[in-house]
This record gives structure tokens, C-alpha cells and sequence, in this order.
């Protein structure tokens, strides 16, 4: 009977070492997921919406404010830029513990040009041209060297 509940109790540790073992993998999966996405991708979400705004702080009122008092046009577009910079600062301080300040600038560089490339198009009604793609091929190009060897900060 010693060598029954012996074997039992063997076999439940066992078990429970595996299931600790897969809470761990799980826990180590998890937090590596919730890291790029709660961090990472927080600074990437935060710059296309800080973007959103920028651009059109700095070109909206281009059409439609056009008939309007000049110091009008400054006052709206300077509070869009406040709501630019209520999501930009906080994505940078969240950036920069895990990107370098130069890939920083050129993330930003790369969403910046996407978003107005979309607003040019949706909403200011611009025509598209072929020296879009090539300055974009440009901007990949930076983007390449600047995250090719990504190292660790600190």
C-alpha cells in the first residue's frame, strides 16, 4: 500500500510540475505578447493618431477654413495640434524604452507620410503620382537601415 500512495504522490507532483511548466511557457508567452502589444504597438497606435491630428492641424484648414479670418485658421489648428501632442508625448516616452531615438524619428517619418498620403487623397482630393512611390521607396529605404540591427538599449 506504502508503494501505491507512493507512486500516487510521485505521479501528482509530476502532473503538477507540468502544469506548472506550461503556466510558465503560458505566463512567459503572454507577457511577451502583452509587451509588443501594451508597449510597441501602444507607441505605433498613439503615433497614427497623434499623425491624424497633425496633419490636419497643419493642412486642414487648407480647405475648410479657406474663406476664413487667418487668426481663426491659427487658433483651430494650434488646438489640434494640442490634442497632436496628448498623444504624441506620451507614445514617445513609451518608444524610447524600447526603440533608439533615431528609430523614433524615422517611425514617425514612415507614419507621417502614410497618414498624409491618405489624407491628401481621402480628404484634400489630391491625385496620386508616381513620385509618391518612389519617395516611399526612399522612406522604406531608411526604415531598413535604421531597424536592421536592432540592439538593445542600455
Amino acid at each position: 500500500m506504502r508503494n501505491d500512495n507512493y507512486t500516487l504522490r510521485s505521479i501528482f507532483l509530476l502532473e503538477r510540475r507540468a502544469e506548472d511548466d506550461i503556466i510558465r511557457i503560458f505566463l512567459e508567452k503572454r507577457f511577451f505578447v502583452k509587451e509588443f502589444f501594451m508597449d510597441k504597438a501602444t507607441t505605433i497606435f498613439l503615433l497614427i493618431g497623434s499623425n491624424m491630428f497633425m496633419t490636419y492641424a497643419w493642412y486642414g484648414h487648407l480647405k475648410d477654413f479657406k474663406g476664413k479670418p487667418l487668426i481663426l485658421a491659427i487658433v483651430v489648428s494650434w488646438g489640434v495640434a494640442f490634442l497632436e501632442y496628448c498623444l504624441q508625448v506620451p507614445a514617445n516616452r513609451i518608444g524610447y524604452n524600447f526603440f533608439s531615438l533615431s528609430q523614433l524619428k524615422i517611425l514617425q517619418e514612415i507614419i507621417t507620410i502614410s497618414v498624409f498620403a491618405v489624407f491628401s487623397i481621402v480628404y484634400m482630393k489630391q491625385q496620386i503620382k508616381l513620385d509618391y512611390l518612389w519617395a516611399a521607396m526612399c522612406i522604406i529605404g531608411a526604415a531598413f537601415f535604421m531597424f536592421r540591427s536592432i540592439q538593445p538599449l542600455g
